[in-house]
């Protein structure tokens, strides 16, 4: 079976089961090791498949809500202006990830969905109380975001690229986010 291939077998998976899945239960199902679906995980959440990991396991979102993963790089005193940005256009920033050459995919959730969201996270940064994960790789990171719309998440990408924060794909990283090489 081809890696595309088990991404397909995963995605049917997840479609046929209302109840997530465990990393370990789609990895005993397609014959590979739990990290093997982790990656693969990684890659279909970056090809705007909408799987959502919860603490019982992955589970396909089937809300409608549209999802788009965006790389980003800024300053640390940028990331206000980034999350406000997303989520006065309307969208909602689920995790933050790092892709990390040796660790691979590093991810928090965020669910940050309004300007009050926004304020208690930065209040953590700022008391001291957690970091930034991106801080890992120098500012390059990524965040998954939902919106009602196609069109707004084409808001949002355009709104961060003409804000300058979004950053252009390396060789090494497993795939292109937007359909394109930028």
């Amino acid at each position: 079976m081809t890696g595309e291939e088990r991404r397909t077998a995963i995605i049917e998976l997840l479609k046929c089961s209302d109840e997530p899945l465990s990393g370990t239960y789609i990895a005993k199902q397609l014959n590979v090791s739990r990290q093997i679906i982790v990656q693969d995980m990684a890659l279909l959440r970056a090809k705007n498949q909408n799987i959502q990991a919860t603490h019982k396991g992955y589970i396909i979102d089937k809300s409608g809500l549209c999802q788009r993963v965006f790389k980003m790089k800024h300053e640390e005193e940028d990331i206000r202006t980034e999350l406000d940005t997303i989520v006065d256009l309307g969208g909602a920033v689920i995790d933050v990830f790092v892709y990390h050459k040796v660790f691979n995919v590093i991810r928090a959730e965020l669910n940050i969905r309004s300007r009050r969201d926004v304020n208690k996270y930065m209040d953590q940064l700022e008391s001291g109380v957690s970091t930034t994960l991106w801080k890992v790789t120098d500012g390059y990171h990524y965040h998954t975001v939902v919106a009602d719309s196609e069109e707004i998440l084409d808001e949002i990408q355009t709104a961060l690229g003409n804000l300058g924060f979004l950053a252009k794909l390396q060789e090494y990283e497993p795939v292109d986010f937007w359909g394109q090489d930028k």
